[in-house]
């Protein structure tokens, strides 16, 4: 078993050199740019993430506290990123690149997708389906890996009860606002989102979870009939203090099993473009944007998606 195991880990790690190799990130400078690999990735995270904290990114990429300081502390000098101060916890404080910084990362962005244009060019039609096919299956394999582990991460879910309903509305209003700058219509449409579905709940065909950690709620996500076939996903939340465990993974997978129990035909849901840690959640699940519009409704210009899972 120790040698077939030794074999496989050969294998893997050959792969792993060639492909580094094909997509060119042992060059010294990622993309013909003066950053290195790990720099690259930070200013990715910073890109298409909503203000994440210093913590969330070390976390979330796997780097040392310290390293991760060293190269924040070299990007503001550089004035590429914007710090803002935490109002809930000073001890935090929200990163975004400023407009030079999305000024320096945007060709790389765009160097990235020609190279890997570039790549796929090369291969037929069926060849880039079969490629695609095969990173999806790598992607899915290792991400069950992680989606086992948070099985026995220390949180629970378990269904509504008083009080929950109260907490939905005042999380969802105090986070969009510090994270996103919504203003206060958004809590007014998220209190009407739960008040339908109190009025109304259906037992047998609608579910709200709520996530709990060392005793405190920490997430919530809800199932909603929409009609006979269809089910909506609503207010998929995940506490910042509880982000890294694979909780919003987790709902959001209990939302599609039992959408499929209920014998569903599909489930939609409704997002903004800048919610890349939830939207992540929803591509590994295999849903697809249907639509796009550009709103104010929440102060700032967003982009609303309509996103579709066939059950």
């Amino acid at each position: 078993m120790a040698a077939t195991l030794d074999g496989q880990a050969i294998a893997v790690r050959a792969f792993n050199r060639f492909y580094t190799t094909q997509i060119g990130i042992l060059n010294e400078g990622v993309y013909k740019s003066p950053f290195s690999l790990t720099e690259v990735r930070v200013l990715y995270e910073l890109a298409h993430r909503g203000r994440p904290t210093a913590t969330e990114l070390a976390r979330d990429l796997g780097l040392d506290a310290g390293y991760l300081s060293r190269i924040l502390h070299r990007f503001q000098e550089q004035s590429l990123i914007e710090k803002e101060t935490s109002k809930s916890d000073g001890r935090q404080s929200f990163l975004q690149l400023s407009r030079k910084g999305r000024s320096a990362f945007a060709p790389l962005e765009a160097r990235s997708q020609c190279e890997v244009r570039a790549m796929l060019g090369k291969l037929s039609g069926a060849g880039q389906k079969s490629l695609l096919e095969a990173m999806r299956s790598i992607e899915r394999l290792l991400s069950s890996q992680k989606a086992a582990a948070a099985a026995n991460a220390p949180y629970l879910l378990r269904f509504h009860q008083p009080g929950d309903m109260g907490w939905v509305v005042h999380r969802h209003g105090v986070l969009y606002a510090q994270e996103y700058g919504y203003d206060e219509r958004f809590e007014a449409l998220v209190a009407e989102i739960v008040a339908h579905f109190i009025q109304h709940f259906d037992s047998k065909r609608e579910r709200c979870w709520i996530a709990e950690k060392d005793g405190e709620i920490v997430g919530s996500v809800f199932v909603v009939g929409y009609s006979r076939t269809v089910a909506k996903l609503r207010l998929l939340l995940v506490e910042p203090k509880a982000r890294g465990f694979g909780i919003g993974a987790r709902l959001v997978n209990e939302c599609v099993r039992f959408a499929r129990q209920c014998r569903y035909k599909k489930l939609v849901l409704w997002t903004q473009s800048d919610l890349y840690a939830a939207r992540h959640i929803y591509k590994a699940e295999d849903f697809r944007i249907a639509g796009r519009k550009r709103h104010h409704d929440f102060g700032p210009l967003c982009v609303a998606e309509t996103w579709e899972l066939a059950l």
